[in-house]
């Protein structure tokens, strides 16, 4: 008896804990005995490639892989489905809905199920797409952890581990030079990865999307760092932190995000700029965040939820999306795990205890 065909897709950015995702679907389907897993190479681009572009993931193929950063089945934030980049013979590009054709290849593929693993676009995708009548299963997938839906989304940890430690060495130099250091993390329009960082690294600065900053209270927190003569200070901005209320990036062909990228340099520039005398250095640990093995938390968590994607793909509870609510792996529905995006509350408990500790947002 031939078994059922199941696609599996990464989609947007890279995260620490795909494999692991990947991994725990592909046992959990064979443990079924009913089933048979294959990954579409760069998300749907692999379905759409012609010809396909797909890859049967076996126990030997993903054996081993839970430890290993990115994607054995790769990625890409280039392929949307729902505003498809088309080039003309002038190298013009424009942008087409293609998602009745993708779940027509799908279905003719013989796929009965997808399993989707990615953060809010590529959710927004799988909604769309389960609407037009697509089987469909997200995983949430985001280091940014701007997923309102889940408490925490995997990757996340392992982002925060890698920028604290980073930070941890800058704290050194910044001592050793007396200067002020700024450290740029990732973080488009949520603040996450910044606030832990700067938090588990006694930043003396922190300065994220949610929360406008001005160069007069940046440069008073500073001054008041260096009022006996010496001294020195650490800033962690968030990449989407907003410089005079605009965000630093530019937007490439074929790519409808914007690029972030710039707000430590530029900071560093208003500062000197403003008259601040110390030294000023700037470090962006960029899609260094992005790569390397998963810490233990973020394997444990990728492979529970890799193993309730494929539970609910088994039950036939399409439309649905995994998450970890107090504590337990559960789900939500797609429509509800978009409707809100997961930004910092101002009064959220770790804005109150950054504070309480002496921390300046660079608000007043």
């Amino acid at each position: 008896m031939a078994k059922k065909k199941l696609l599996i897709l990464t989609g947007g950015g890279d995260c620490p804990g795909l494999n692991a995702v990947i991994r725990g679907i592909v046992k959990a389907a064979r443990q079924s005995g009913e089933w048979e897993s294959w990954g579409s190479i760069e998300a749907f681009n692999g379905v759409l490639s012609n010809p396909v572009d797909i890859l049967k993931l076996t126990p030997k193929v993903v054996g081993g892989i839970h430890v290993k950063g990115g994607t054995i089945i790769k990625t890409t934030n280039k392929g949307n489905p729902l505003s498809f980049p088309i080039k003309d013979k002038n190298g013009k590009i424009t942008y087409k809905n293609i998602g009745k054709d993708l779940i027509k290849k799908i279905k003719g593929l013989g796929f009965e199920a997808v399993i989707n693993i990615g953060g809010d676009g590529s959710q927004a995708i799988s909604q769309a797409l389960y609407k037009q009548g697509l089987n469909i299963i997200g995983v949430p997938k985001t280091i940014d952890n701007d997923l309102s839906a889940t408490d925490i989304t995997f990757g996340f940890s392992t982002a925060v581990q890698i920028a604290t430690d980073a930070f941890d060495k800058l704290v050194t130099t910044a001592s050793s030079h007396n200067r002020v250091m700024i450290m740029e993390v990732m973080g488009r329009d949520a603040g996450w990865i910044a606030l832990n960082t700067a938090i588990a690294g006694g930043a003396e600065i922190c300065l994220i999307p949610e929360i406008p900053f001005n160069i007069k209270a940046i440069a008073k927190a500073i001054r008041s760092r260096y009022k006996k003569g010496k001294g020195f200070v650490n800033i962690v901005v968030a990449e989407g932190a907003q410089l005079n209320g605009k965000t630093i990036g530019e937007i490439a062909d074929g790519d409808q995000n914007i690029k972030l990228g710039g707000i430590g340099n530029m900071l560093r520039k208003s500062l000197e700029d403003f008259g601040v005398e110390p030294d000023i250095r700037v470090a962006t640990l960029g899609h260094i965040q992005r790569g390397g093995s998963p810490i233990a938390y973020d394997r444990i968590l990728a492979t529970a939820m890799g193993v309730r994607a494929f539970e609910l793909v088994e039950k036939g509870a399409f439309g649905k999306m995994v998450a970890l609510v107090n504590n337990k792996i559960s789900e939500t529905t797609l429509k509800k795990a978009i409707s809100s995006y997961n930004h910092v509350d101002k009064d959220h408990y770790l804005i109150n205890t950054a504070k309480k500790t002496g921390m300046s947002f660079g608000d007043k």
